[in-house]
């Protein structure tokens, strides 16, 4: 077990320990945790809103609200701002100094590198699959069509750069590639799961009798296209810290920090690949 929660960065005495989940190389622990709070309610509130609108205006397709992969991921970036805005503003309250995923067990912490994998990973996907393959001019017909779709199919791509391109959140580490395909052909499932239980299919590519041979192709493709995404979203992430790091060494820098806390992670304290624990490979 030990040597799978080194696969997740999880294995040392203490988890993250520049506390890079909670900081962001532009705003304080405190400005962060209110983005992301800010982020959490927004995709809340879209949620809770598309299920009173289909509840009241078609009742019968309320059923199958789940079995969209875009409400489910959608739901993931809900999970993911209302735990990480959480924990920052813990940190930020702390003085900077701890907050309670460090203290969790390792399996909790573990999953939560998960989560941060998926949630800068499957928007991407959400996006480039509805538009490339799904989008009609019919989407953006009403004004409540086009809130709901820009909001589940574009703004979530948004969330995930937010957190991709303004946090210090480390690297995705590899072995949630292969958790991040078990939980795409475990949505392949539920997709035939409702199709058995429904009568339809919630992705038209997704239909046997429809796409024939192609089926397999699609299914595959979309597989290919997660380890491709994952393996550009890794290095952005990678570049993204040694821009970072090579800000904070800047003298102008070095000079105005000079007067300021130690504890401040992304400013203060200059971390290295080597000094955490990964590298470029």
């Amino acid at each position: 077990m030990v040597a799978l929660y080194r696969f997740f960065g999880v294995a040392g005495p203490v988890f993250d320990p520049t506390h890079d989940y909670v900081t962001s190389p532009l705003f304080s622990p405190l400005v962060l945790a209110a983005l992301r709070l800010l982020l959490g309610f927004y995709t809340l509130v879209t949620l809770i809103f598309q299920l009173a609108w289909e509840g009241f205006h078609s009742p019968a397709d309320l059923d199958s609200f789940f079995s969209y992969f875009t409400h489910l991921s959608y739901i993931g970036l809900c999970s993911y701002f209302f735990a990480s805005g959480v924990q920052t503003l813990f940190y930020a309250r702390s003085g900077h100094v701890s907050y309670p995923l460090q203290r969790w067990p390792k399996f909790m912490q573990a999953l939560h590198t998960i989560l941060f994998a998926t949630i800068v990973t499957f928007p991407i996907i959400v996006t480039a699959v509805f538009w490339s393959l799904l989008a009609s001019p019919e989407i953006l017909g009403t004004t409540y069509s086009a809130w709901g779709n820009i909001s589940v199919h574009a703004l979530n791509t948004v969330f995930a750069a937010f957190e991709i391109f303004l946090t210090n959140a480390p690297p995705i580490f590899w072995l949630a590639i292969p958790c991040s395909i078990i939980l795409l052909a475990c949505y392949v499932g539920v997709a035939y799961i409702t199709y058995g239980t429904q009568g339809f299919y919630t992705y038209p590519f997704l239909d046997p009798v429809a796409q024939g041979s192609y089926l397999a192709a699609y299914i595959v493709g979309i597989a290919i296209g997660e380890v491709i995404l994952f393996t550009i979203i890794r290095y952005i992430i990678v570049l993204r810290v040694h821009i970072c790091a090579k800000w904070r060494k800047a003298p102008q820098y070095e000079e105005s920090a000079e007067d300021s806390p130690e504890s401040e992670q992304c400013e203060l304290d200059p971390v290295t690949p080597e000094k955490k624990g990964w590298s470029l490979v």
